[in-house]
């Protein structure tokens, strides 16, 4: 937890501490695709232990079909899934669980959780799709937020708190794992400069 708050500049960069990963129990791992980040997750979730999938606020979070059934709205390349199911989404298909029961729920796996769904909860594996709603810039050596990039309607009306809102954001959901986190950044710049080249 410090080293992630440290890493997105939540803390004074003298508390920063390295991450290091030949002492460091907890599983971390940054991936080359979503397709890879889906199917560690489901390993994990196959093996018994508790895993969810969770991503930025980085896609539109569609109401379900007429038929209950959910928007394929979370999609990378070639890759889609949607969203976990609104609070209100009403009527769902089955198989899908309610908003409050998708981290219990072993069909929770087929969806992606936002922070609205995941704070609050633990899994012993979490995979994180970093969208491109916080980049790290090169030229400044420093987070920049971009709201065109968020469909999060309360953080992106927050003005000049927009960065720090989302960092916390990110926070929140690089958290949730309590033996491992998986991680997809999206935007190659941060990818290089923060993690090393894919």
């Amino acid at each position: 937890l410090t080293w992630v708050d440290g890493m997105l500049g939540l803390t004074p960069e003298s508390a920063n501490p390295t991450w290091d990963p030949d002492k460091e129990t907890f599983d971390f791992r940054i991936v080359d695709s979503v397709e890879q980040l889906d199917a560690l997750i489901r390993s994990k979730a196959d093996e018994g232990h508790s895993a969810r999938l969770t991503a930025g606020f980085c896609w539109p979070w569609s109401n379900p079909n007429d038929d209950g059934t959910l928007v394929n709205d979370v999609k990378v390349g070639n890759w889609q899934m949607p969203w976990n199911a609104k609070p209100d989404a009403g009527r769902l298909a089955p198989g899908i669980p309610p908003s409050n029961f998708w981290a219990s729920d072993p069909n929770g796996l087929n969806q992606v959780g936002c922070v609205y769904t995941a704070q609050g909860f633990e899994f012993d594996y979490v995979g994180v799709i970093w969208g491109r709603d916080l980049r790290w810039d090169p030229a400044t050596n420093d987070w920049i937020g971009d709201p065109s990039h968020s469909h999060d309607s309360i953080v992106t009306r927050s003005g000049n708190r927009f960065t720090d809102l989302v960092k916390r954001t990110y926070r929140v959901l690089l958290t949730r794992g309590l033996k491992g986190c998986y991680v997809l950044i999206t935007d190659d710049a941060t990818q290089r400069q923060m993690f090393g080249g894919r």
